[in-house]
């Protein structure tokens, strides 16, 4: 198998050969070396192939011909500076081929930009000077013999097409301007897209400089006159005049040539119609549009949404942002595109995706832009704070939203390519800027009634949901905005001992400051209630009682579901809630059948019996009020099938988006709590083991050999005495200081052994401030404090839980067999 393999390789090698044997020495000098070029897409595997040649001056490679797929895709440019390094100079320079595989190409910057990552590539040097550069979709790179075919072809490349001929080759049509004379040759297509008949021109430059829409008639003259020029490459884009009025976008690329023996320098490249990359809407409608929409803006984000609209496009941007400026603070709004891979991480979303936010004085180059009050741009290249430049590599641009004499916020646009920004850019930006600021600052006013609202509901409910062994939670919350109204709804997320988690949703009667005070009260209760260890039935039996105590003339509704992590099993208790969807990993949904019991404090002895629930990894938990689905027009049966239908097709992957496109539709006449979770199941599951201990006068000895035992068993040999002497101080505490039964728990997860002595006595142990020479007891806390990591008690169900930590050197091994 491997000769054969060997030998249809050293076949390639010869039919390349023959193939450019075969190559007419008649042909064209250009044509020949575009089928030369085509044999390295044939025999040497290469997708793209290249030829860059030295320019005039010497300090630049500039490409010649190329044969294969668009050079776009691997970020192939037209030329490239010998001073700035890479492969084709460093081929060009040291007369040696340089090969670059897949991962030696992803260490470099600008690999992350492009939109085919994985490939490889060859610079080879040629004879006359210059390179050949391959580009191939083997991510270990060209095998000896495609080597061989390219280091072949390299030889054969010969006499390349000066460079100064490339602009014909460019796409559009084309054009000499004599830069002494102001005489220009044109062909009929650049005439027919200056609307010009060919008998009626006069072969003067100002002939078509008076076509051009006057605003970019500045820009346009810095291109063609030679006094503003240097030599290289020259790209923009203008606008003339067509004979209804309406302007038209026109790409002129060219290349300025030096002045030569009997000849001036000339200004050779092409003009393209640009209008397919331009909207056919002037500035000035487009400014109307604008303003329109911003008249109808009622809130902060639908000005965020008005902007983003009339500057993404029109500015071919890859980024928009708009932000609040609050204090030294700026309070993002609106994110466009919305995924948080897309932004530095300063700006990424937080839990509460409505208001994350970002300080200025991490980012001092901004906080000037917005102390000055005037739009500022940024090009490509220019040395700016990370959190700034990442938001555009190819240019940024940062419009302060002023209104008043004082700064609102700000709008930032970032674009990954290299952007020119063009005269009529620039106005478009000032224009805006004006326009939102002012809509800003009305809507802002808009906003901080409802904002109130929120505050206060924000600070009766968790700031950041905990993390979670297994699982992923987020959560949103939306208050209403019909009216100064203060709601009830709340959620929480409760780590318990034993990789439990509780995870409760509930929404207390009434929209007034009564409903957020018990809605406070409940959420403390019911966590209370849970971190003493109780099931769940009688966590949420607790919180009925409690609340019937307290005889308010409001009830309360609550969903309680209490999830193994390590099990993937779970128990759901509803008092008067709405039932969890689950989606499964398949994207199938469902709404459990559950039996529930009445709203909480409502009847004083009520029975709340437990639903158990099975879950896979990937499933996502969905718990939410009955503000998200149901309202006068949709009854809540049709509610919950349109949110399970929405989450089914939904990507879990991305938690906070799904929350995000829920709530987009939610009915704002009422407060609106949704906890989304995702169980992935325990990677690493903890090892345990129980023992009851008996109160005999062996105890302590019968604790410490089950302990010894347990630690042989799961391969612990190191650190074992100082285990031992927890265990005793531990148990011997219990057995000496309260009465009734004494459990001793051990729990094993990586490196730390918890143990855990449980008795029915709520007393917590002291630890004795001092102790005499001739004391006989009160030294065993200390010792435990001493030997351990850390140690506590926890109440649990009318008892306690003594617990200390131990931090092994040796992790847990498999035992023998």
């Amino acid at each position: 198998m491997g000769s054969d393999g060997a030998a249809g390789r050293r076949t390639r090698t010869l039919r390349a050969e023959l193939a450019l044997k075969t190559l007419s020495a008649d042909l064209d000098p250009r044509e020949r070396l575009r089928r030369t070029l085509e044999q390295a897409l044939v025999f040497a595997g290469a997708t793209l192939a290249a030829v860059y040649v030295p320019a005039a001056d010497g300090d630049r490679l500039c490409l010649t011909e190329s044969a294969g797929v668009p050079r776009v895709l691997y970020g192939l440019r037209d030329v490239y500076p010998l001073s700035a390094g890479g492969p084709a100079a460093d081929a060009h320079r040291s007369g040696r081929p340089v090969w670059l595989t897949a991962e030696d190409l992803a260490r470099r910057p600008a690999a992350q930009r492009l939109p085919v990552r994985d490939f490889s590539l060859a610079a080879l040097p040629l004879r006359e000077g210059g390179c050949l550069v391959a580009v191939g979709d083997a991510l270990e790179g060209f095998d000896a013999e495609e080597r061989e075919c390219l280091r072949l072809l390299a030889e054969a490349v010969t006499g390349p097409a000066p460079a100064e001929d490339h602009a014909k080759e460019l796409s559009g049509s084309f054009f000499s301007l004599a830069v002494d004379s102001g005489r220009v040759e044109v062909d009929d297509e650049m005439l027919r897209l200056f609307g010009i008949e060919p008998d009626e021109f006069d072969d003067r430059v100002e002939t078509l400089l008076s076509r051009t829409v006057p605003d970019d008639l500045p820009s346009l003259m810095s291109v063609v006159e030679a006094d503003h020029m240097s030599i290289g490459d020259r790209e923009l884009e203008f606008r003339i005049l067509q004979p209804s009025g309406e302007p038209k976008w026109l790409r002129l690329r060219g290349r300025l040539l030096p002045a030569g023996r009997g000849h001036p320098a000339r200004l050779v490249g092409t003009v393209a119609d640009a209008s397919k990359l331009r909207p056919a809407v002037s500035d000035v409608t487009r400014i109307q549009r604008l303003a329109a929409a911003l008249a109808t803006a009622g809130t902060v984000r639908d000005v965020g949404r008005a902007v983003v609209s009339a500057l993404r496009k029109p500015l071919r941007a890859d980024r928009v942002a708009l932000a609040e400026l609050e204090g030294d603070r700026l309070v993002v709004t609106v994110l466009d595109p919305p995924e948080p891979e897309a932004w530095p991480e300063l700006w990424r979303t937080e839990w509460r995706s409505e208001w994350p936010d970002a300080p200025v004085r991490a980012m001092p180059t901004l906080a000037a832009a917005l102390g000055e009050g005037r739009a500022a741009v940024w090009p490509a290249g220019s040395e700016l704070e990370p959190a700034l430049a990442d938001v555009g590599p190819g240019g940024v641009a940062v419009l302060p939203l002023t209104a008043g004499g004082s700064t609102a916020g700000a709008c930032l646009i970032g674009w990954d390519e290299p952007h020119d920004f063009a005269p009529d850019e620039r106005a478009l930006l000032t224009a805006v800027a004006g326009l939102a600021g002012q809509a800003l600052v009305r809507a802002h006013a808009f906003d901080a009634e409802h904002e109130l609202i929120g505050m206060l509901q924000r600070a009766l409910l968790p700031r950041r949901l905990p993390r979670l062994p297994g699982a992923v939670a987020v959560a949103r919350y939306l208050p209403t905005t019909a009216g100064l109204e203060l709601g009830g709804d709340w959620y929480d997320v409760i780590p318990l001992t034993d990789n439990h988690v509780a995870f409760v949703i509930g929404d207390v009667q009434g929209h007034n400051a009564g409903a957020a005070t018990l809605m406070g009260q409940m959420r403390t209760a019911l966590r209370a209630y849970a971190v003493e260890g109780h099931p769940p039935d009688v966590v949420v039996s607790h919180a009925n009682r409690l609340l019937v105590d307290m005889e308010s003339d409001l009830f309360a509704t609550c969903c309680y579901v209490d999830v193994d992590m390590e099990e993937g099993s779970a128990w759901c208790v509803r008092a008067g809630h709405l039932a969890p969807v689950l989606r499964y990993p398949d994207g199938r949904t469902e709404i459990p059948e559950s039996d529930g019991g009445p709203p909480l404090g409502v009847v004083e002895r009520a029975d709340f019996p437990m639903s158990p629930l099975r879950l896979q990894p990937g499933t996502v938990i969905a718990l939410t009020t009955d503000g998200l689905v149901e309202s006068a027009a949709v009854d809540i049966e049709v509610g919950l099938a349109r949110l399970a239908d929405e989450l089914s097709a939904a990507d879990p992957g991305h938690l906070g988006l799904v929350a995000d496109a829920l709530l987009a539709g939610a009915n704002r006449s009422d407060d609106v709590a949704l906890l989304l979770v995702r169980y992935d199941g325990m990677a690493t599951r903890p090892r345990r083991e129980s023992w009851t201990v008996w109160r005999v006068p062996e105890a302590v000895r019968h604790a410490r050999r089950f302990t010894r035992r347990t630690l042989r068993a799961w391969g612990v040999t190191e650190d074992v005495d100082m285990v031992l002497l927890v265990v005793s101080e531990l148990v011997t505490n219990a057995l000496v200081h309260t009465g009734g039964p004494v459990r001793l728990h051990l729990t094993l997860f990586n490196h730390r052994l918890r143990i855990a002595v449980l008795d029915n006595s709520p007393r917590t142990p002291v630890k004795p401030t001092s102790i005499g020479w001739e004391a006989t007891g009160g030294r065993g806390i200390l010792l435990v404090e001493a030997v351990s990591a850390a140690w506590g008690t926890v109440p649990v169900s009318g008892g306690k839980q003594v617990w200390a930590d131990v931090f092994l050197e040796q992790g847990p091994s498999a035992p023998p067999p």
